[in-house]
């Protein structure tokens, strides 16, 4: 008997021991959490200012959600005239600009609103009117913009022109100026609005304007208007992107997500980037609406 209490004061003092001691077991993941999981691209916000004519071409909405699905970056837009679009640069109230008027974009920059100027691309202006074309401007000067400017003014022909400070219309002014007219009167509409209702107004008014080629060519099914004058160098429409410099701006400085913007920039001119403008209004209407020259 006393063999055998001995035995089970052994083996109780055993178990008392092991229980008694951590348990070694795999440590738990706590609730919740699951196992790990490839990683999402996850990226900011980025205020992108731009023409009209950007957007009424459909180019962005074409873009942007492949930017957002190779970076995570969100873009949102603001498509104003690209006199307004510098100012809201110079104003800390976006991130990058898009927009199309060279001289004014290199102020811009050498005037330290702007970190930098790349090309993104370029397609041209074109004279639209009534597919009737009653000035003849399509066998007097098909190709000659300054001549059929100096017919329009010279015939009082309604001629309606953006008259918003954006990109085509400085383009527009710059025309008249070498065509030697400053043009005024009531057959010269200034309507202040963008490219797409330019065109519709020109249309009800059947009536002639300078516009990008893309805008007329994404709205031309809608238009009874036809392209009158093309393929004038003085008709040339180069666009630039420039990412906004901070440091200028003082307490705005914090407003603009440079980054991002900065990322934005090098997508566009980047080999993608490019392939997709360039293939951009092939399918639709038998031409690229831009052709992409970034260097």
């Amino acid at each position: 008997m006393k063999k055998r209490l001995s035995i089970f004061l052994v083996l109780l003092l055993i178990f008392t021991i092991v229980g008694c001691s951590p348990k070694s077991e795999t440590p738990q993941e706590p609730d919740g959490l699951q196992e790990p999981q490839e990683v999402s691209k996850q990226g900011g916000t980025i205020l992108l200012s731009t023409t009209t004519s950007t957007e009424d071409s459909g180019l962005l909405n074409f873009l942007l959600p492949k930017f957002k699905e190779d970076t995570g970056i969100e873009v949102k837009v603001i498509a104003v005239g690209t006199g307004q679009a510098l100012q809201m640069g110079k104003d800390g109230e976006a991130d990058i600009l898009l927009v199309h008027a060279k001289e004014s974009e290199v102020e811009f920059v050498e005037e330290g609103y702007g970190i930098e100027r790349k090309d993104v691309m370029y397609n041209d202006f074109i004279l639209v009117g009534p597919k009737e074309d009653p000035l003849g401007l399509k066998d007097k000067s098909p190709d000659n913009i300054l001549e059929g400017l100096k017919v329009i003014e010279g015939e009082k022909f309604t001629f309606v022109s953006r008259g918003d400070d954006s990109g085509t219309h400085k383009k527009e002014l710059n025309i008249w100026k070498s065509a030697d007219i400053k043009p005024e009167g009531d057959w010269y509409l200034e309507v202040g609005q963008g490219m797409g209702d330019v065109l519709k107004i020109t249309n009800e008014k059947q009536g002639y304007t300078i516009t990008d080629r893309a805008t007329y060519l994404s709205m031309k099914d809608d238009l009874d208007l036809d392209i009158i004058i093309e393929g004038d160098e003085n008709l040339f429409n180069q666009y630039g992107i420039i990412p906004v410099n901070p440091e200028v701006l003082g307490d705005k400085a914090n407003q603009i997500n440079q980054e991002d913007a900065k990322e934005f920039m090098n997508w566009i001119v980047s080999e993608k980037g490019q392939s997709l403008i360039k293939e951009f209004g092939i399918e639709e209407y038998g031409q690229p609406l831009f052709i992409p020259n970034a260097q």
